[in-house]
C-alpha cells in the first residue's frame, strides 16, 4: 500500500483500518475507526437541494432540523450504505455561512466517520499531533458525541468523528 504522500491523519487511519498483521497492529490504542457515517454538503438553498434529492433522484430525505448550537439547519438524505447531510446556515455566526461566502454554489463540507470510543480516539489523535477544532466533543445531529479534526492535518478534508 502506497501511503507516503498522505497526511498523518490519513496514514494513521489507513494503517489502523486496513492492517491485519500483528506487527502493524501492535500499540494500537483502545479505539477503532468504523464506517463512513455521512458526507456533508453545504448548500445555499436548502429547499432546492432537498427537492433535487427527493423529487428528482427519488431519495428518502428527513425533515429540516435546526441545530442552533452548531449554527446549521440539516436535512439527511438516505442512501442505503451511508447518508448525505445537507447543511444550510442558521444564524449570523454559522460556520456554513462563511463556507458559502467562499463557495457560492456550495460544495462538500466534511466527511463523518464513526469511532467506537470518541474520548480514546481524541486522546490518541492529540498525542499524534492531530489537532481538533474544539477542546471537548459536542452533541451532533444524531444525538451522539462528535469531534472535528483540523483539515490541515487531514489532507485538506474536514473530518468529523462520531461515536457509534
Amino acid at each position: 500500500m502506497i501511503i507516503s504522500g498522505l497526511s498523518r491523519c490519513f496514514r494513521l487511519t489507513l494503517l489502523r483500518s486496513h492492517s491485519t498483521t500483528p506487527a502493524l497492529r501492535q500499540g494500537v490504542p483502545g479505539w477503532k475507526l468504523g464506517r463512513l457515517n455521512h458526507i456533508a454538503i453545504a448548500v445555499p438553498d436548502l429547499e432546492k437541494a432537498t427537492s433535487l434529492y427527493r423529487d428528482v433522484l427519488g431519495a428518502t430525505v428527513s425533515d429540516k432540523v435546526p441545530l442552533p448550537e452548531h449554527g446549521v439547519y440539516t436535512v439527511f438524505v438516505e442512501l442505503g450504505n451511508t447518508k448525505l447531510e445537507l447543511l444550510h446556515p442558521l444564524g449570523e455566526k454559522s460556520p456554513i455561512a462563511g463556507f458559502l461566502q467562499k463557495n457560492k454554489a456550495g460544495g462538500m463540507h466534511h466527511i463523518c466517520m464513526e469511532v467506537d470510543d470518541i474520548h480514546a480516539a481524541i486522546a490518541d489523535l492529540n498525542a499524534k499531533n492531530i489537532r481538533t477544532l474544539s477542546a471537548e466533543p459536542r452533541i451532533g445531529a444524531h444525538g451522539k458525541p462528535v469531534m472535528f479534526l483540523h483539515p490541515k492535518d487531514c489532507d485538506g478534508v474536514l473530518v468529523e468523528l462520531e461515536e457509534a
